[in-house]
């Protein structure tokens, strides 16, 4: 039983940093919000610029991209419409930048516990053991209850750098999907300010 318990940790363990990696990968800066197309929301300063910052999106696929894409592509939409169907996809979008995250929190959660139940198992056989036989050898009790004790540790040394990870990347997120609304904020804006400023000009 405490075999089956030590598989479990390491099945964790391995577990825990592929999602790492794979986390770390998807959620680098320049794969979320490239510089190339932060420089075009820049530079679109009206509707006739906006073929430009399709192109660039086109060719740099990301979540901001996608953002930008179906706001550029209903620009005909009236703006309240716009912003709340963007509003709508950004959601799915901020989804898929937390996937895994939800597998890091489950794995500092259960890890001590899996380190825990191996120890309580440890020990019942080692009590049990000097029930039968007796307290014959001091040390040799003390070396298996430190050989128990590792499970909790091993367990703990899994949830703790899952749990920084958890943070790290939940933060990321974060700063992740405030910098994707001001850019697509501005964008819109932008688009939108010619509307506003042509009835005034007919005053």
């Amino acid at each position: 039983m405490e075999l089956i318990i030590y598989v479990l940790l390491i099945l964790t363990s391995i577990v825990g940093v592929t999602f790492v990696i794979e986390r770390g990968l998807a959620l680098r800066w320049q794969a979320v919000i490239p510089a190339e197309i932060e420089a075009a929301v820049e530079s679109c300063q009206s509707r006739a610029d906006v073929p430009v910052l399709r192109r660039v999106c086109e060719q740099k696929k990301s979540p901001l991209s996608r953002l930008l894409l179906q706001a550029a592509g209903r620009l005909d939409w009236p703006q309240q419409e716009n912003v709340d169907a963007l509003q709508t996809r950004a959601r799915h979008e901020i989804v898929r930048l937390e996937r895994g995250l939800v597998v890091l929190e489950i794995i500092v959660g259960i890890a001590p516990l899996l380190g825990l139940v191996g120890t309580i198992i440890g020990m019942m056989a080692v009590f049990a053991d000097v029930g039968v036989a007796g307290l014959t050898d001091a040390s040799k009790l003390a070396h298996g209850i430190a050989l128990i004790l590792r499970a909790t540790l091993f367990g703990l040394l899994i949830a703790i750098p899952a749990l920084i990870a958890w943070s790290y990347f939940t933060k990321k997120v974060e700063m992740l999907a405030v910098e994707m609304e001001t850019l697509c904020d501005e964008f819109l804006r932008r688009q939108y300010r010619e509307e506003v400023q042509s009835p005034k000009s007919k005053v």
